[in-house]
């Protein structure tokens, strides 16, 4: 191909054969290192409904992600359980989006369903305001406006 020789194998050629140990000793070889397997095709045959995993396996979760959370805003409901060192940082980003006036949220914090407080399930219900009342109601989607036949 054109291509000049590698230094490198300049420099280090090869590894050559193992030598045989002095005084008589039987060569130490390494054994051969297993040709790879094709993995077997999984296969979808129709079978009983799968058991919940025994209780000694751990189970892998995702971490909480603040940024993932954030990009949730805007939609009229929200629910997520929230690690309690996250919590300021998510109830300030609600704030946040909420400062800009075209979102406006009920929260609702409580503890998760677990007694070491590790985590809260955060609510959040889109809400509009009703002058005629005087209060926040639920946000009722009204339909997007056009022009008018």
């Amino acid at each position: 191909m054109g291509r000049d020789p590698s230094p490198v194998l300049d420099r280090y050629p090869p590894r050559g054969p193992v030598p045989a140990p002095a005084a008589g000793g039987s060569p130490v070889t390494t054994p051969p290192s297993p040709s790879p397997r094709p993995a077997p095709a999984a296969t979808a045959t129709p079978g009983p409904a799968s058991a919940p995993p025994p209780e000694g396996l751990i189970r892998l979760e995702r971490p909480f992600d603040v940024d993932e959370f954030a990009q949730m805003l805007g939609e009229t409901a929200i629910r997520v359980t929230v690690p309690r060192d996250a919590l300021p940082e998510v109830l300030r980003r609600v704030t946040d989006f909420m400062g800009f006036g075209i979102y406006v949220y009920s929260v609702t914090v409580r503890p998760a369903d677990s007694e070491l407080l590790r985590g809260y399930v955060v609510e959040l219900q889109r809400v509009d305001f009703d002058p005629d009342a005087k209060a926040w109601r639920p946000f009722v989607e009204r339909g997007t406006a056009g022009p008018k036949p």
